[in-house]
C-alpha cells in the first residue's frame, strides 16, 4: 500500500506564480538578468583598474552610453553594445534558452 503524502495547507504559490498572475514575471526577469550583467562588468572594471572613460574609448561609444550598458534598471541594451563591453574588459558574452522545467508543454499537433 503506497503511504499517502501529507499537503502542508500553509504552502502557498510560488514566488514566479505570484509575479505571472500580476503579468510582471518576463520584466522581473528581464530587470534580474540587467542587474547581474551590469555587476558582473562592473566588477570586471575594476578588477581591471579600467575608468568609464577608458572604457567608453575600448568600447569607441560615449561616456553617457556605457553609463545606459552600467545602469540596471536600464533594460533598452541592445546586443552588440553588450558584446562590445564584454570584449573592453576581455570577457564574451553567453547566451542561451533553458527549457522552462516549470511550465506544462504545449501537446503537438
Amino acid at each position: 500500500m503506497a503511504k499517502a503524502t501529507k499537503v502542508n495547507p500553509h504552502t502557498g504559490s510560488s514566488f514566479d506564480d505570484f509575479l505571472k498572475e500580476n503579468g510582471i514575471y518576463e520584466e522581473v526577469q528581464a530587470r534580474a538578468l540587467k542587474r547581474a550583467l551590469a555587476e558582473q562588468l562592473d566588477d570586471a572594471m575594476q578588477s581591471g583598474k579600467l575608468s568609464k572613460v577608458n572604457m567608453a574609448k575600448r568600447m569607441a561609444t560615449s561616456r553617457s552610453q556605457l553609463d545606459r550598458v552600467l545602469d540596471p534598471s536600464n533594460l533598452s541594451i541592445q546586443l552588440d553594445t553588450l558584446v562590445k563591453a564584454a570584449s573592453a574588459v576581455g570577457r564574451t558574452v553567453e547566451i542561451r534558452l533553458k527549457r522552462d522545467t516549470k511550465r506544462s508543454r504545449a501537446p503537438s499537433a
